[in-house]
């Protein structure tokens, strides 16, 4: 077992409770506000720090989704109206997932101390420091959740089986 493997297991497992955690926001709280913030601005900067950071935040070649637009992200700019969907959210989602598996897929143990292309952090620090980042934000949201529907979202933890029942899933 290497450094990799387990990064490649714990990533496979945060994808899978991030979009387990997506689709246990009821409709009814989608746009819902937080400190001045909708429910799917917090999922979207969740995402979008993902897409941007997970691999290299200074990829040249990188390309904001086409729904993006400046502050989307941001969680000090405070939206006038309603915004991105759930489905815009899981499709964004699937990309994320395909662009950070065919990454990790070939990550060596000897990657992790490099640096990517114009970026001054190793590859290891990236992606230590997006679990840190990502999880905090879905923290957030799972206690809004709890808060307003008494429901906690289902989290695999380091050894927990995948649930065979389709998404959503709650505790019981």
């Amino acid at each position: 077992m290497t450094l990799c493997d387990d990064i490649r297991f714990l990533t496979d497992r945060a994808l899978w409770e991030t979009e387990n955690l997506i689709r246990c926001i009821p409709d009814a709280l989608w746009n819902k506000r937080y400190d001045e913030l909708p429910m799917w601005k917090y999922v979207y900067h969740t995402l979008y720090s993902m897409d941007r950071w997970y691999v290299n935040p200074c990829d040249p070649a990188y390309k904001d989704p086409d729904f993006h637009e400046p502050g989307l992200a941001d969680l000090n700019v405070v939206p006038e109206t309603d915004g991105l969907s759930r489905e815009q959210m899981l499709r964004y989602l699937t990309k994320i997932r395909r662009k950070i598996g065919a990454y990790i897929v070939t990550l060596e143990d000897s990657d992790l101390v490099k640096t990517p292309e114009g970026c001054a952090m190793s590859r290891f620090r990236l992606i230590l420091g997006q679990f840190r980042h990502w999880h905090r934000h879905m923290g957030l949201i799972y206690g809004f959740l709890v808060e307003d529907t008494g429901k906690w979202p289902y989290v695999l933890n380091m050894q927990g089986k995948y649930p065979e029942e389709p998404m959503p899933n709650f505790y019981p």
